[in-house]
């Protein structure tokens, strides 16, 4: 889709509405007086983002999230592997919002929407959410491709409950190592396999690497964990197929240099408990875990609204649902085409900058100016962390790797973080762990699916 294809012309034959409201059509009747009611689904970075934006604005906002916490997606995989504790990479919406007086917060589910009243509902007690605007940013879960049944064996990695579930299995294959008396189940134990070579498959892979070769091959008296063996199995003919194909195979390399076996062109046929198939070729593994592909949440449904085949809803230049000017999707829910044609990466700077141009769209309906140009995403970086001293960093302008892209996405990373007591904890775990091979998380508790 070309640049003037995205540009829409302003209607400049509409009625402009006065300050504070919202034009003909766009909502239903309110009291004389009170402010419009902008409902945001999901605290995620877009939908945060979005909160934000408006604070200064004469709305009332609510934010709807079925978690009280925001989650720092990116740095999850650092949970699973015994690197950070969830604490360090979420903080409270409440807390985060609790300086914002226009805005209010509701921890429930989210389970349809009703457009004809304007209305937002959600599981507790039939309870409905009216509004003027809303905003959803509902975030996405993973997608196994026809096969949900190997959630069960092969878990994905989007919540707390997910990073704190694998670091158990991780940690858990290492005990029952310990004591195996049979050869082959000790070699399952020890054998972990990642499916799917994106960002979060790269990082998973290098990271158990690490645990095993760096930071427990000490712990034991029986087993030698640095015998761990890694795969990362991949469908495609490489790994990160975001970057650069030089980035990529520089990415695989040090995936290499780790220990890690990485089988690209190798299409997973079969997960079960005690492995996978992969082009035609058994694996035994006890432990599997799925970084494959992601599914959005049921908005299209909710919406009755065009979607991808990964869920997303197609959403018009300025990220509103056609038919709906007064609703916007934005986020992993959203498949938004840039001028060369290609769709925004699902990435958190680009939910940001989506919940961002939203709340502008929206301040400035509501102030009445003219209409913005299509929402334009500015791509300041994608950056994939293998281990210790490797990373990619791909700027457009110049790409990077091995060590200075590696503290370019330390940096990066900490500035993002919501709050200084979280830079500041992960700043302190990050020191400790380079400089004594240590990861202090290595506990195992909760239940877990090995229990």
């Amino acid at each position: 889709m070309s640049e003037t294809a995205l540009r829409a012309t302003p209607d400049r034959s509409r009625t402009t509405p006065t300050a504070g409201e919202v034009p003909a059509g766009l909502a239903p009747a309110r009291a004389p007086g009170s402010r419009v009611r902008i409902v945001i689904v999901g605290a995620g970075f877009g939908g945060l983002v979005a909160a934000q934006a408006l604070a200064k604005a004469p709305v009332q906002v609510t934010v709807i999230d079925r978690r009280n916490y925001h989650l720092f997606q990116p740095l999850l995989y650092q949970v699973a592997t015994a690197g950070l504790s969830p604490a360090d990479i979420a903080s409270p919406i409440r807390g985060i919002l609790r300086h914002q007086a226009n805005a209010e917060v509701i921890m429930a589910r989210v389970t349809d929407v009703d457009r004809e009243r304007r209305e937002v509902l959600i599981d507790d007690g039939g309870r409905r959410i009216p509004y003027d605007y809303l905003i959803i940013a509902a975030g996405a879960r993973h997608a196994y491709f026809g096969h949900d049944e190997w959630e069960a064996v092969a878990p994905g990695l989007k919540k707390i409950d997910d990073a704190t579930a694998i670091r158990h299995r991780i940690l858990v294959a290492f005990e029952k190592a310990e004591t195996a008396t049979d050869p082959e189940e000790r070699r399952r134990l020890l054998t972990f396999v990642i499916v799917g070579g994106g960002p979060t498959g790269v990082e998973m892979a290098g990271a158990i690497a690490e645990l095993a070769k760096k930071t427990l091959v000490k712990d034991f008296r029986t087993i030698d964990p640095a015998s761990a063996r890694v795969i990362l199995v991949e469908g495609g003919p490489r790994v990160l197929t975001a970057f650069p194909e030089g980035l990529s195979a520089k990415a695989r390399r040090s995936l290499e240099k780790l220990g890690v076996e990485v089988l690209t062109n190798t299409p997973v046929e079969l997960c079960d408990a005690a492995g996978v198939v992969s082009a035609g070729k058994r694996i035994e593994a006890r432990t599997i875990l799925w970084a494959a592909g992601v599914q959005a949440a049921p908005v299209a449904k909710w919406l009755e609204a065009e979607k991808d085949r990964a869920g997303r809803v197609k959403v018009e230049p300025n990220l509103s649902v056609a038919g709906n000017p007064d609703i916007f999707v934005i986020g992993d829910c959203a498949t938004v085409l840039q001028a060369n044609g290609q769709p925004v990466p699902g990435v958190a700077p680009a939910a940001k900058q989506m919940g961002a141009y939203v709340a502008r769209v929206i301040a400035d309906r509501i102030a009445g100016k003219p209409m913005r140009a299509p929402f334009r995403y500015r791509n300041y970086g994608n950056f994939a962390t293998i281990g210790r001293h490797a990373a990619v960093a791909d700027f457009g302008w110049i790409r990077l790797s091995g060590y200075l892209a590696w503290l370019l996405w330390g940096a990066a990373h900490i500035y993002f973080l919501i709050g200084f007591r979280n830079r500041l904890a992960v700043m302190l775990d990050w020191m400790w762990a380079y400089v004594t091979y240590q990861r202090g998380v290595r506990l195992i508790t909760g239940a877990g699916s090995d229990s």
